[in-house]
């Protein structure tokens, strides 16, 4: 049995609609999730701790490199203010010492932030681990089908930020 084209093209139509819905119906019966990674790297308990270790851990070397700074500028300052009366070679001699002395300061200071950026990324990845675990357990607890991490816009209700947040200041800090 043929159908007329317009009622053939119609039962289509609607079955083509039926089939793109059906998706979003059943997207829009799921629990959905949403964790701002950048917040929790900033505020969660495990990621300050982070913090203040880099900061313990660096501070003699940001010291040093404070101290080799100022030393450079002292040596600057002193060539502005005394090079024009200066003998030519103790001049030449103060210019060879301040530009080895500024080399090595550019050197240290990019080995320092190397060094630095390596152990902030293990550091992170540790905090993100810890995360990504109490994200789970969040997931299985409360019946989340789905937790998306990082999306360029999430509707408020469905961030769920600040109970992975306050989940990871309950526990103790990995050792």
């Amino acid at each position: 049995m043929d159908l007329p084209r317009s009622r053939h093209t119609g039962l289509l139509a609607c079955a083509a609609t039926a089939m793109l819905l059906a998706p979003a119906a059943a997207l829009a019966q799921s629990k959905l999730g949403f964790v701002n990674t950048e917040r929790i790297l900033r505020d969660a308990a495990p990621a300050v701790r982070a913090q203040k270790k880099l900061e313990t851990e660096f501070a003699k070397k940001r010291q040093d490199l404070q101290r080799l700074d100022d030393q450079l500028k002292r040596l600057q300052s002193e060539l502005e203010k005394n090079g024009v009366t200066m003998p030519e070679a103790q001049r030449r001699t103060k210019e060879r010492e301040f530009n080895d002395l500024s080399r090595e300061l550019q050197r240290k200071d990019r080995d320092f932030q190397e060094e630095l950026n390596q152990r902030r990324n293990e550091e992170l990845a540790q905090v993100i681990e810890q995360a990504n675990r109490v994200i789970r357990q969040l997931a299985e607890q409360e019946k989340y089908d789905i937790i998306f991490q990082d999306a360029v816009y999430a509707n408020p209700r469905i961030d769920i930020t600040d109970k992975v947040i306050k989940a990871l200041e309950s526990k103790p800090p990995a050792r």
